[in-house]
């Protein structure tokens, strides 16, 4: 950010981060990235299924296959990306492959699906990693409820805005139905939405659960904790 912008806004903090996509197949890469660099937030994704002898993403397969079977596919990776991967703490989008749904299909029947995202969801929770709404193709809130019942305890959010003048579109609508079902916000604008219960208790962040290239390092720039509540 140039100077003169900092000077208009003396208080804005600047999160470092990056997504990573397919992390679980890159991670000599990834390691050797991450060792140079200081993150406060590492986002791991899933863009690309193995293709014949290579990859592609959900809008080409959809010609492919049958789309059911590449959505299904698709939600069966990110339990392996997060057992193979412990470097990211966020996983953004797992709707993904909705945005190139096609059209003359109809609309996407999330509940069609509701099996295979919730059997994603858990790997997700079991796993200590965060939840990211993203908002570039709306939303819907049985996902955060499907997140919840897995025993999801933290969300993000994210606009995939590629545009300064999309920055942060449908923020708004997202932190309602984030709080409509039972999550709050941290102390800090940047902070992660938890869930809510009368008991406080300090949980280690997922920060800490990173691969020993990293974690001795400290990936994340620092040691954090972070408070969490999750409704009885």
């Amino acid at each position: 950010m140039a100077a003169t912008e900092r000077e208009k806004f003396p208080t804005l903090r600047i999160v470092a981060g990056m997504e990573m996509g397919e992390p679980h197949w890159h991670r000599e890469v990834l390691t050797g990235l991450l060792a140079r660099g200081t993150f406060e937030r590492l986002l791991g994704s899933l863009h690309c299924l193995r293709y014949g002898d290579g990859f592609s993403e959900p809008g080409y397969l959809f010609t492919q296959r049958p789309p059911a079977a590449v959505v299904c596919d698709y939600l069966a990776e990110v339990p392996r990306l997060v057992a193979e991967c412990d470097f990211f703490e966020v996983l953004a989008h797992i709707e993904y492959p909705v945005r190139y749904w096609p059209q003359d299909l109809g609309p996407f029947q999330w509940a069609a699906f509701e099996e295979e995202f919730r059997h994603a969801l858990r790997a997700l929770a079991d796993g200590g990693r965060v939840l990211e709404i993203n908002t570039k193709v709306g939303l819907f809130p049985d996902l955060v409820q499907w997140w919840r019942d897995e025993g999801g305890r933290a969300i993000s959010f994210g606009s995939d805005a590629h545009a300064p003048s999309r920055l942060a579109d449908g923020f708004r609508e997202a932190t309602a139905m984030a709080e409509a079902h039972g999550f709050r916000a941290g102390r800090d604008p940047w902070e992660f939405w938890f869930r809510c219960r009368r008991d406080m208790q300090r949980v280690p962040s997922p920060a800490r659960r990173v691969g020993d290239a990293v974690g001795r390092r400290g990936a994340y720039g620092r040691s954090r904790q972070s408070i969490t509540c999750i409704k009885r």
